[in-house]
């Protein structure tokens, strides 16, 4: 049926639905600020940045659906939603796209990541800073922001498709065969 639905916590029932997600949605939704945003990119590609204020019943095509994308959406990797900023990898690549969250307007669409051109797990961000991890053992490092900038790309004799856990001042990153925990001195 591919919705995409909201379920009453209390009580189960349906508080809105939407045409939505390809089949086999991977990626977590994310929200902030009164908005969820929710992607799928398994034969085909959608994302729908939805405003909860108001969503009822059956939301296609209502204004509660702000903004959407039918392309370049991820396979995989969950989507980040930082300070407003949505960072999006396209399919299960190393190309990412950064949107404002509130227009969907792109502040920089289709940057290739060259060290990290396989990633299953979802970018991460704190301190100003977006860590993308590969399956080759390459994460690289980008500047938050509305303009692409590349600060350092760090290379490990391992992969990863685990998402990176962020704890305090450490980043945790559990790889193919070890578990890594990287922090400042």
């Amino acid at each position: 049926m591919n919705r995409i639905r909201s379920y009453d916590l209390e009580t189960g029932k349906i508080v809105w639905e939407s045409q939505g997600t390809t089949m086999n949605a991977i990626p977590s939704p994310v929200a902030a600020d009164g908005m969820v945003f929710v992607t799928s990119g398994f034969r085909g590609n959608n994302l729908k940045a939805i405003r909860l204020a108001g969503a009822r019943g059956d939301i296609t095509g209502a204004d509660a659906i702000v903004w959407s994308l039918n392309r370049d959406t991820p396979y995989v990797p969950s989507p980040l939603l930082y300070d407003g900023i949505l960072y999006l990898l396209k399919s299960n690549s190393g190309i990412l796209t950064a949107f404002d969250a509130k227009t969907g307007k792109p502040h920089y669409e289709l940057q290739r990541l060259d060290a990290v051109p396989n990633v299953f797990a979802s970018p991460v961000g704190a301190a100003g800073r977006v860590y993308v991890p590969g399956r080759d053992g390459a994460t690289v490092v980008l500047r938050h922001g509305a303009t692409f900038e590349t600060l350092a790309v760090n290379k490990l004799d391992d992969g990863f498709d685990a998402s990176p856990a962020l704890v305090d001042k450490e980043i945790y990153l559990r790889g193919y065969q070890y578990l890594y925990c990287i922090s400042a001195p």
